[in-house]
């Protein structure tokens, strides 16, 4: 997921206007990430104060950070790149409770955590940070692409509950609109509804009185 898309999704618009990304940009192209590159927001506790950029390259991980509304400044930001060998990393865990999947990761002290879809998305994102690490990532845009972002998640979601329902509805169509099956003719329940029945054998007062007339 690009700059540009992370931006569309941020929590707080004015901590990604054009005056911030000024400033951002430049630091990015500066350090070989261009200026729209595939890379990882963290927003923090208080977006409209801070937040950072995890951007993957060949020469390493750039962190990037921005802060806003810094007394007499305005927005600033700094960038490092830390080498592939240098990249402290903790593990990659995952857990499943109550039917939705919890998982969190540990990149350079920043953790990242998630909760089902976007849990997902985490851990795309740390198996690329694992594999640069080995030397297993030669194509930087490629692998990052795959990540996602929360609104092709959204989509999805979306689509699945959208299809969900259409069954639903088609089901309960298809339950009105099937006629109820005829009851066999022998059953006492086909017998009353074509109101018809079996004559009763003659009681024994009724077979006395004609033999005696």
């Amino acid at each position: 997921m690009r700059l540009s898309e992370w931006r569309a999704e941020a929590p707080a618009r004015a901590s990604v206007e054009a005056k911030v990304l000024a400033m951002l940009e430049p630091v990015l192209v500066a350090l070989g990430a261009g200026r729209d590159p595939h890379g990882w927001a963290v927003w923090g506790d208080d977006v409209t104060t801070r937040w950072q950029y995890l951007v993957p390259t060949p020469a390493g991980l750039i962190l990037a950070f921005v802060r806003l509304n810094v007394p007499g400044e305005g927005p600033r930001a700094s960038a490092k790149v830390v080498r592939w060998s240098r990249v402290q990393v903790g593990e990659l865990a995952m857990e499943t409770q109550g039917g939705h999947r919890l998982l969190s990761f540990s990149i350079e002290g920043i953790i990242l955590k998630g909760v089902d879809a976007t849990a997902d998305r985490v851990a795309r994102f740390a198996l690329v940070i694992l594999s640069a690490i080995d030397g297993r990532v030669t194509d930087f845009d490629k692998a990052q692409a795959a990540v996602g972002g929360p609104r092709s998640a959204r989509g999805g979601a979306r689509g699945r509950s959208a299809a969900a329902t259409k069954a639903s509805a088609r089901a309960k169509a298809g339950t009105a609109s099937t006629p109820a099956k005829p009851k066999a003719a022998g059953t006492p329940a086909a017998a009353s509804a074509s109101g018809s029945s079996t004559p009763k054998a003659p009681t024994t007062r009724s077979r006395t009185t004609r033999a005696a007339g």
